[in-house]
This record gives C-alpha cells, structure tokens and sequence, in this order.
C-alpha cells in the first residue's frame, strides 16, 4: 500500500486559513452556508470554550498535584465527550452522543456526591482557583445548554442525547467543586441579605 496522501488528505489540518469565512458564514457538514452568529455555530463555540477551561481545569490539577488520580481520567473522558458534542453539532443529521454517556455520568456524579456532607445553604463560585475552574467551567456548561436548546427552538434537529450530557454536566462540575474547594480552601457559603418587605 502506498504511503502517499492526496493533497486533501495532507492539507485537512495543517491548513489553518481558508478565507471562506470572511464575509461572516461558515460550512456545516452537509454543506449548508449559515451566518457565523448562528443558533447552532453560537452552541459549537460554547462547547469549544468548555472543552478548553476543562483543559486547563486538568492543567492546573496536574500542576497543583490535587486529587489527580482520582479525576485526571475522568475529565479527560469528557473531553472527548465535549469534541464529540461539537462534532455532532457540525454535522446535522449524524449521532455521536449516546444516552450512555449520560448514564456514565450521571454514576460518576452520585460517587462523587457520596464523599460530600449535605448542601445546607447555597455556596459562592470560589473556595480555591482549582474550584473556580469547576464553576467557571459549570457555568460554561450551563450556556452550551442554553445555546443548544435555542437552536432546537430555532428549528435545527438537535439530537436528545446531546442536550441530557450537556445538562448533567454542569452538576458535575458542581460537584467537583465542591470537592475541590474542600481539599484545597474551604467551601465559600452564600450570606443571605435581610429581607425587606417594599410598600
């Protein structure tokens, strides 16, 4: 077999520049043109910006050398998960999210939670930088969700299982906050204002 590759094959990725988008559109997978500001192109960005705060979350776990053996593999699981979220979302009409995905998660999550004392009062996104990583990257989370959601509202076919993932992962992170900021700061408890009642 020959070892050549055709100039497409060599050019996929070393090719950074196309210049097809510079009147503000890009290519989706089946070859539809949308507007750069599109519901579905503002949720793949979304899930690019939590796939890179949870690069850096393993980044800083690996640097600060806190429960790395414990959550290294896991974040790196969902890693690929989210590169697969954004595949699947550049390719209308493909599936690559699968309801056990979710499921995995959501067993993770309930092993995780069993570690933690009971929530008695809402707590403050901080503790440590290792657990405001966690919640920026929940609240990240959070947006990819919404943005997700609008782009069915918009019309667009958005796979059921994509949507659950994304929902069930911003408790993970939520909960790996929680047992960040307990190993490495404390948890930062919310303290309500005074009620006052308006006329």
């Amino acid at each position: 077999m020959s070892d050549k590759k055709t100039d497409k094959e060599h050019n996929r990725l070393s090719r950074i520049y196309t210049r097809g988008g510079d009147k503000g559109e890009t290519s989706l997978g089946e070859g539809r043109r949308v507007s750069k500001s599109h519901p579905r192109i503002e949720a793949i960005g979304a899930v690019d910006e939590l796939n890179t705060w949870v690069g850096l979350l393993i980044q800083e776990l690996k640097e600060q050398r806190v429960m790395l053996h414990k959550f290294k593999e896991p974040l790196e699981m969902v890693q690929h998960n989210l590169f697969n979220t954004g595949g699947e979302l550049a390719m209308p009409g493909y599936q690559l999210m699968q309801e056990e995905f979710t499921t995995e998660l959501e067993t993770l999550i309930d092993e995780m939670n069993e570690s933690l004392p009971p929530l008695k009062n809402f707590i403050l996104p901080g503790g440590s930088r290792l657990a405001s990583y966690c919640h920026m990257a929940r609240s990240v989370a959070r947006r990819a969700e919404r943005n997700v959601i609008a782009s069915r509202e918009a019309g667009e076919d958005i796979n059921l299982p994509l949507v659950q993932y994304l929902n069930r992962l911003s408790d993970f992170f939520f909960v790996l906050s929680r047992i960040l900021a307990r190993q490495t700061g404390g948890e930062v408890l919310w303290q309500q204002a005074e009620k006052k009642k308006l006329d």
